[in-house]
């Protein structure tokens, strides 16, 4: 007679007390039956599939390689080796474009350098010639030779720096300025002082620029159409030295040649004299070139010969008075 008893089922991981009796495995035709304590439990387990060898990588790799076999190149963003076994990305085009600039740039400066340092230092533009303009106090054989040093240097190692260090010893040079003509010419631009004044030393006549720098010497005064200082500087001393000098290079050439001489009592009354004895009342070196302009104005004036003008007074150039 089949039992009243309803089975229980024993829950996983559990197993009943009293583990399996002796001479039952798992598996058996009573599997799952077990009695403790005179009551039967029924459990219920997985059979367990057992799995074969698995095939190995390398077994693998001829089955992928065999699906990829038939796709074209470049179809795929990876491709493998003909190790089978390791995955080779494509460089992008962007990347691969920036190298070749990179490259082509580096080529670029590499020669331009090297251009750069054959024209600097190559002997076939070396300084053969040297022209000399703007020169009337100097000539020009007496600048190229004090520029002699610059024969056989390349022209663009040649400044206008190095070219005014050479010339200092010449005090009429002011300013200087360089242009190379190759293949190996060099011209020489030359600015002198210009010469304001004579100032009597001795039985020579100095001439003299607005600085009082002694620029040249004659012993005609007549042959330089430039006014005679009386004293000099080392007669009136040098700020009345400097404050005519200054008033007589403010003037134009065309008046500075009709001057005999200038004069200070101070500094305040710088005083001219024409050729012809006209006096020219200037006063101090201020507005020097409202005055300049106002003075070359009245002595384009023609002149009265009734009222003849003996005196031009432009110490206030906005309200000048003759007489």
């Amino acid at each position: 007679m089949p039992s009243s008893r309803r089975p229980t089922y024993a829950s996983a991981g559990r197993r009943p007390a009293g583990g399996n009796p002796a001479g039952r495995t798992p598996g058996s035709g009573d599997a799952g039956r077990d009695t403790d304590s005179g009551s039967d439990v029924i459990s219920a387990s997985r059979p367990v599939v057992e799995q074969g060898p698995q095939p190995s990588k390398e077994a693998k790799a001829p089955r992928s390689a065999g699906r990829n076999k038939d796709k074209p190149a470049g179809s795929s963003a990876a491709s493998i080796n003909a190790a089978g076994n390791v995955l080779a990305f494509p460089e992008p085009k962007g990347k691969r474009r920036k190298r070749n600039v990179l490259v082509v740039a580096a080529t670029l400066v590499a020669l331009v350098a090297a251009l750069l340092a054959a024209a600097i230092f190559s002997p076939v533009l070396a300084v053969d010639t040297i022209s000399v303009s703007g020169t009337r106090l100097l000539t020009p054989a007496q600048v190229q030779t004090a520029l002699e040093p610059l024969h056989g240097k390349p022209l663009p190692q040649i400044t206008d720096e190095e070219v005014g260090r050479l010339l200092e010893p010449l005090v009429q040079v002011k300013s200087v300025s360089v242009e190379a003509r190759p293949p190996s010419g060099l011209a020489v631009a030359v600015r002198e002082r210009v010469p304001v004044a004579l100032v009597k030393r001795g039985k020579q006549y100095q001439l003299v620029d607005v600085e009082g720098i002694q620029l040249a010497a004659t012993a005609d005064p007549v042959s330089v159409p430039l006014p005679v200082i009386d004293g000099g500087a080392g007669t009136i001393g040098k700020e009345l030295f400097r404050a005519t000098a200054e008033v007589l290079g403010a003037l134009p050439a065309d008046v500075l040649a009709k001057l005999s001489n200038a004069s200070a009592q101070s500094v305040d009354a710088v005083e001219l004299k024409l050729v012809d004895g006209q006096t020219i009342i200037w006063g101090n070196a201020g507005e020097k070139e409202l005055k300049a302009k106002v003075l070359a104005a009245l002595l384009k004036v023609p002149a009265d010969p009734i009222n003849p003008v003996k005196v031009y007074d432009v110490s206030v150039p906005r309200h000048p008075v003759t007489r």
